[in-house]
């Protein structure tokens, strides 16, 4: 207190203590006004994430509503099978880690929970090797893949960039350098044509210049790895690739003949390539099976002449006199002379159908085949479907169909293999094969202790849209799929010896959903309802 009674120290000293105070709240003032900053870029980047959420549900709302009308057309088109595989185990993943930061307890939750169910990277790899065993099968370029424009298909669906360099990646892991470059060329087309993708061009670039590099093209490879590095100069892989691919054009053309003698060896090449194209038209028989498989998948390389198709014919089959079939008897027509196989048309239902896949799919496991060095049931590569087998125990209805078959083929169904019911998916297929087996397989079906098969029935349980015919290579002939009907061959001639001309395959399922069921008829029991002729070759 001062004499002339005021208080000005202590006021001062207040002022002090106040400014103090006031400058802290200033700055707190601002970092409150950072905080409403920053929790307006939260509430941003929250908003954007919903928005990112929103048009991923609303998308797969849509398209799995229209998937769900019609879930085997749908999953028959193999760009859709494919992009199933890789949302449910890659985007779906990417989704859940953007809405982990949330509160989504529940969603997170059931998510985890329905994660045990997702496919698995093996799945994802599964469907894009089908996706490219069609394209080979069917020589069908990228770019009629990636627009969905397959031949029968309803449901097309574009593939985005992201799609076609996934596949090219796992072409790529599988060290698959021809499919690797089909693919990444098919990306960037894309790229090129403006489509918007997280995936850059010198990422594609960098994956096609060593595709092609390592199929020998070191041409394109170098001028591949240019344009990647006009994009990206400091890119130190390209860089290190130019030097390599420079070096390795230089030594290459070192190293080539005169221009001249290339030139016409070239000439020669070419010549000596026509000749053999001429004389694989001629002799179809040593083209490689493979081939021939393939082309008559395509439909390609069929070999019946008018001749022989003046002699095939339709009727009306009793099979006999059958009491059962006098009344009714069923349509029946010749699809191929030698071997002779008939297909019996409207011979089961829709209802029964309908009812034999209900029965298999709770029990479709991946399809087997018998080993024939332990005579077992076992997974190939050559089969890709999933079977499940019906007996008479399951269902009065599987008695009757084979009942049915018994009434038609006059043989024993006692000593036959149980109704095998097979579902071909995308891609799926059965790659030639033998039904009966041969004298270097003596024990195929000991533990049957039924004999060899002698005959194979297959019921046709869908149409195919494009694809999944059944084809003979060695006699070029090809059975297409038609829903209701169902065709039958001997395996074996009546002296007990196959018939090799019965090799056959189960092209793969293009576009569609193929359901077959078959039933193997056994020898035993055959004596007297097939026996063998007086003369040996028979």
């Amino acid at each position: 207190r001062l004499n002339d009674g005021h208080h000005r120290p202590i006021l001062c000293v207040c002022m002090c203590v106040w400014c103090v105070e006031h400058c802290q709240m200033t700055d707190l003032l601002y970092t409150e006004k950072d905080l409403v900053t920053s929790l307006k870029d939260y509430i941003r980047a929250e908003e954007n994430k919903l928005e990112q959420i929103k048009r991923w549900a609303d998308k797969l709302d849509s398209l799995t509503a229209a998937a769900t009308q019609d879930p085997e057309g749908f999953l028959g088109h193999p760009v859709n099978a494919f992009k199933l595989m890789k949302r449910l185990n890659t985007e779906w993943g990417d989704l859940e880690s953007l809405v982990l930061s949330d509160t989504s307890d529940g969603f997170i939750s059931n998510l985890t929970i329905q994660r045990q169910h997702f496919p698995t990277d093996d799945d994802q790899t599964g469907a894009a090797k089908a996706l490219l065993r069609l394209q080979d099968t069917y020589r069908l370029d990228a770019n009629t893949i990636s627009t969905g424009d397959l031949p029968g298909a309803i449901h097309k669906i574009h593939m985005t960039v992201d799609d076609c360099y996934e596949l090219a990646k796992i072409a790529y892991t599988e060290v698959d350098y021809y499919h690797t470059e089909l693919w990444m060329t098919q990306a960037l087309k894309q790229l090129e044509e403006g489509e918007e993708s997280n995936i850059d061009m010198v990422t594609v670039l960098d994956y096609l210049s060593y595709a092609i590099y390592q199929q020998g093209e070191l041409d394109r490879a170098l001028e591949l790895t240019k344009r990647l590095l006009e994009l990206d100069p400091e890119h130190q892989r390209a860089k290190g690739n130019l030097k390599y691919f420079e070096f390795q054009l230089e030594k290459q053309n070192k190293a080539e003949p005169d221009e001249d003698e290339d030139k016409k060896e070239q000439v020669t090449n070419k010549t000596t390539e026509k000749k053999q194209k001429k004389e694989s038209r001629q002799t179809f028989s040593l083209i490689p099976e493979r081939k021939k498989y393939e082309m008559l998948c395509r439909g390609e390389g069929i070999r019946m002449t008018p001749q022989r198709q003046s002699r095939l014919f339709c009727r009306y089959y009793d099979n006999k006199h059958n009491p059962k079939f006098l009344l009714a008897p069923v349509k029946q027509q010749d699809e191929w002379d030698r071997p002779y196989i008939v297909r019996y048309l409207d011979i089961i239902s829709d209802t029964e159908m309908e009812k034999v896949k209900q029965l298999a799919k709770p029990r479709l496991r991946r399809a087997t085949v018998h080993d024939p060095q332990t005579g077992k049931l076992t997974t190939a590569q050559y089969r890709v479907s999933k079977s499940a087998w019906l007996t008479e125990y399951d269902d009065p209805l599987i008695d009757k169909l084979n009942q049915r078959i018994e009434d038609l083929t006059g043989l024993e169904m006692d000593t036959a293999e149980e109704l095998q019911v097979a579902n071909y998916g995308v891609g799926g297929q059965y790659e030639p094969h033998f039904d009966f087996g041969r004298k270097d397989e003596p024990d195929a079906f000991k533990e049957l202790g039924t004999g060899n098969r002698i005959a194979t029935w297959l019921f046709y349980m869908s149409d195919v849209a494009a694809g999944g015919a059944t084809v003979f290579p060695d006699v070029g002939a090809s059975v297409r799929p038609k829903k209701g009907t169902a065709v039958f061959w001997y395996n074996l001639f009546p002296n007990g010896e196959g018939d090799y001309s019965t090799r056959h395959a189960a092209c793969p399922v293009l576009v569609g959903n193929k359901w077959v069921s078959n039933k193997w008829i056994h020898e035993r029991g055959q004596e007297w309802r097939r026996p063998c002729n007086l003369s040996e070759a028979d």
